[in-house]
């Protein structure tokens, strides 16, 4: 694990913000990469090869709604060819006030993403604040903000105890707490289950859950902070209904496919906008959160 002295905030901080659901200030993303191979999508574990032309649209219109939300968008790559999965910017890093940490994906095809973000964030200036080390694995989606000074982190294939000790070693200098949270088996290593998986802040007190697969002690701890559940249908936890990006408190992105979960949302007071995802996320199996890293959320 490598680690640095935090720096000190200034008045003009373009990042940081430990929240999951503050208004969304500037966000990084990466543009889809090119199949190297025909045999690159089963590698990666997508049911289809993918549609690099459509791929292309799709991320261009996820981009606008970013925009068009009033975030100051960081478009980076394309990535090299073959490099499938560094569309989901959320999982190589974390960003915290006082710069971001490196992690190390637990999918093994995923770990050269990791210098992908190191240059990003040298180009714009953010700071290392630490880095996972082997053997340890943390991938960003099974990381969440619950409060500024709690992070919760998911237990399961793609993220190990050594890496949640590392993780949990490196926040503690900047005052932030880990909260552990079990994953289960679902179908096995072979398939991401992540923690975001299963539960999208969408305001300090309200989450799109699907109940079935969280852990009861985490349940238990959403329901001590008055966290109210919006529930995804079974049929929509496989179209992603659970994955969604808060742009604001009650205004969110949500991938098209899960008319059930849209209308939940609405009906709950929150503002819903969606986006087309049969190449980006359906075929990939990640949603808008995963298609982003944000890298400053207002306080």
């Amino acid at each position: 694990m490598q680690t640095m002295t935090p720096p000190v905030g200034t008045a003009t901080q373009r990042f940081g913000g430990h929240s999951m659901t503050a208004p969304l200030r500037r966000v990084m993303v990466r543009k889809p990469a090119p199949q190297a191979e025909v045999g690159d999508a089963v590698a990666f574990g997508y049911p289809r090869p993918v549609d690099h032309e459509a791929a292309e649209r799709q991320h261009a219109g996820f981009v606008s709604l970013l925009h068009e939300a009033g975030a100051e968008v960081i478009e980076t790559g394309p990535d090299g060819a073959g490099q499938l999965d560094a569309i989901f910017a959320y999982d190589p890093s974390i960003m915290t006030d006082a710069g971001a940490v490196l992690l190390r994906p637990g999918k093994p095809l995923r770990r050269v993403e990791v210098a992908l973000h190191r240059r990003s964030y040298a180009d714009l200036g953010i700071p290392i604040l630490g880095r996972i080390e082997a053997p340890g694995t943390v991938e960003g989606g099974d990381t969440l903000w619950l409060d500024h000074h709690t992070l919760a982190v998911g237990r399961g294939y793609r993220t190990n105890e050594e890496g949640i000790d590392q993780l949990r070693r490196i926040l503690q200098q900047i005052g932030v707490d880990v909260l552990r949270s079990e994953l289960p088996h679902w179908r096995g290593p072979g398939e991401c289950l992540h923690l975001m998986s299963l539960v999208s802040p969408i305001a300090d007190d309200a989450a799109v859950v699907y109940p079935r697969l969280m852990a009861t002690p985490f349940v238990e701890e959403l329901g001590r902070r008055s966290i109210r559940f919006i529930e995804v249908p079974d049929e929509e936890f496989e179209t992603l209904g659970c994955n969604v990006l808060a742009l604001a408190p009650m205004k969110v992105l949500l991938c098209d496919g899960s008319p059930v979960t849209r209308t939940r949302l609405e009906a709950a007071g929150c503002e819903v906008l969606a986006y087309e995802g049969s190449e980006i996320s359906h075929n990939r199996a990640g949603g808008p959160t995963c298609l982003t890293r944000p890298i400053l959320r207002e306080a």
